[in-house]
């Protein structure tokens, strides 16, 4: 499509005009040399059929963007190869190029189709072409108008979709205080639509908004704290940042751009974080007990359920939260921890539920929002639940049942959409008995209910927790070191680990410091503490010496098999590695073999 086309009407009522005040018949064309508007029955039929040959003159004024008196149609030696040189029943022609930035957009043609036109015509060329001239300058500027509008038509769309697209409130007014534009992010967080807004006084709908108290004062502000209502009446604690728009000393309008309190909040933590994801994948070992539990927790990640996590203290609590987040729907939205049992009473209910400016002494002049609302849509980790204190197990009792949350000093309640996963490694029964821990809030956050094996029931994976932590820390520290001894190794084994991977992992960082020499940690560089708890320790799941007569035939033929192995290739934590690849069996595996036949 050309541009004449897009004012086709008007290019119809410029030939017709041409038409009568220069009584000859006229045609206008486009760059793709159709008729877009002509005022004789002889221009009215199809010329889709224009070739090269038969449209040599309207060509040649295309080319050279300059007009042409036509005095002798078919002798012409423009006319030389057309295909109606014979026949062609023009008198007469006047051609001129429509210009505008410097291409041909059109050509308006003036055609004789007899004796007294072409006279006419050719008697009065010069006036015919000033008066053509002035006809293709005005039709070129109805082209830019048009070209201009469709740009600023452009320009707008590209604007009203990157405003769209930001995740901030944007309100715009001029002098007089009218919205001239009202973004979808605006729309959403104070649930005023847009064709309400736009072209009205903004006082009407936001009295209190920070532009127009920018605009009353006559300067710029920054991070300035306001309250809107939501479409539903509850508060809106915003920060605004607002810009005015100035022509010298005139103001021409201003731009307020906004957000929730959380919101920023949000963004804050998620530029301040730095964990990296964590998955089920990323939790090291391969024993049974720790692959039912990891299939557990995979089962109800994408649940909204509240989960329960129990165990010792070093298991991997916080991680298994972790992973349950990264598998949910809430992936994207934020993962929250708080440790319940290390922060003070009061400060503990200011970092769960937030408060309202002036509540208490200290508080900030502006208010802040809890960690519920700032993990909207995402998940809130309690670690240490057992040590809540009562007064706060009700409010939360009150966020499992209702989803909503009450700022300290405020009245009205925020609604949250958040999951609460729960971690203790107290006895929470024996709590409830004490009267220290609720009873009915037990059973809200006890829906799924996961336990954490200690380390010390799953000593198979001690081998690979090691060797995970052993390249860990070995990069931290700057060492080049990346195995262990197999002394070394069986004193891990034989620990107890009260402290679970926790423990392992304080070892194991202590024994990377005190290796001086080789790419292995001995038994020597391992913590006094590991050497001294060995020497009574035996693991409740060994077998019993006369464990071996209860073997299968099959079980024989599998201690037999690794036997020989091992007297194959050695003992060495290399040696069991080969071990375990030439069998296509795990490492942890392998080791939970040679524990069940005491090999």
């Amino acid at each position: 499509m050309s541009d004449l086309t897009d004012i086709k009407k008007e290019v119809q009522q410029f030939a017709e005009v041409i038409s009568e005040a220069l009584q000859v018949e006229s045609e206008i064309i486009d760059e793709n040399y159709e008729v877009v508007g002509n005022t004789s029955f002889v221009f009215q039929g199809d010329r889709n059929d224009w070739s090269d040959r038969n449209s040599k003159i309207c060509r040649h004024v295309f080319e050279t963007m300059r007009p042409l008196v036509l005095s002798d149609p078919g002798k012409n030696q423009l006319c030389s190869d057309c295909i109606e040189r014979d026949t062609c029943f023009y008198k007469a022609g006047l051609y001129y190029p429509i210009l505008l930035e410097g291409e041909c957009r059109g050509v308006i043609s003036l055609a004789a189709f007899t004796a007294s036109q072409k006279q006419s015509l050719l008697e009065n060329s010069y006036s015919f072409m000033r008066f053509t001239s002035k006809m293709a300058e005005i039709l070129a500027s109805k082209i830019h108008e048009k070209v201009m509008q469709q740009r600023l038509l452009r320009a707008n769309e590209f604007l009203q979709t990157t405003l769209s697209a930001v995740h901030e409130g944007i309100i715009a007014c001029d002098a007089e205080g009218i919205v001239t534009c009202f973004n979808d992010t605006a729309q959403h967080l104070l649930g005023i639509p847009k064709t309400q807004i736009l072209g009205t006084p903004l006082a009407d709908a936001l009295p209190n908004a920070a532009l127009l108290t920018a605009l009353a004062q006559r300067k710029n502000l920054a991070e300035y704290h306001v309250q809107y209502l939501d479409q539903t009446g509850n508060p809106l604690h915003l920060i605004s940042h607002v810009s005015l728009i100035q022509q010298g000393s005139s103001i021409l309008g201003g731009v307020e751009s906004f957000n929730t309190d959380a919101s920023l909040f949000r963004i804050a933590q998620r530029l301040l974080s730095n964990d990296e994801a964590t998955s089920f994948s990323t939790i090291i070992g391969e024993s049974e007990v720790l692959q039912a539990i990891k299939a557990q927790a995979a089962a109800v990640a994408k649940s909204p359920s509240t989960v329960l996590i129990t165990g010792e203290s070093g298991t991997g609590k916080e991680l298994f939260a972790r992973a349950m987040h990264s598998a949910s729907l809430r992936s994207d939205a934020p993962f929250l921890a708080v440790n319940c049992g290390a922060i003070p009473e009061t400060l503990l209910e200011s970092e769960l539920f937030g408060y309202e400016s002036g509540s208490f002494t200290g508080a900030s002049s502006s208010g802040k929002p809890g960690l519920f609302e700032i993990a909207q849509g995402g998940t809130v980790f309690l670690d240490e639940i057992g040590d809540m204190p009562l007064a706060l197990q009700v409010k939360l009792l009150r966020v499992l049942q209702d989803k909503t949350i009450t700022r300290i000093g405020a009245v009205k309640e925020i609604p949250v959409d958040v999951r609460i996963i729960a971690a203790t490694n107290r006895n929470l029964t024996e709590k409830i008995a004490e009267g220290s821990f609720r009873e009915d809030l037990y059973y809200r956050l006890n829906v799924i209910p996961l336990h954490i094996p200690p380390l010390r029931s799953r000593t198979e994976d001690i081998p690979l927790l090691v060797d995970h932590l052993c390249r860990k820390y070995a990069a931290i520290l700057g060492r080049n070191i990346d195995s262990i001894t197999e002394d070394a190794l069986q004193l891990l084994l034989r620990y107890p680990w009260r402290g679970n991977v926790r423990e392992l992992e304080n070892a194991i960082e202590y024994a990377i410091n005190y290796t001086f020499t080789g790419s292995s940690i001995t038994a020597s560089a391992l913590p006094t503490w590991v050497h001294t708890s060995t020497q009574t320790f035996t693991p409740s799941t060994s077998r019993t010496p006369n464990a071996s007569s209860r073997l299968s035939p099959q079980e024989v033929m599998e201690k037999q098999k690794l036997s020989a192995c091992l007297e194959d290739k050695g003992s060495s934590l290399a040696a069991k590695k080969e071990i375990a690849a030439s069998l296509q069996m795990s490492l942890a595996t392998l080791y939970r073999k040679i524990k069940k036949y005491h090999l």
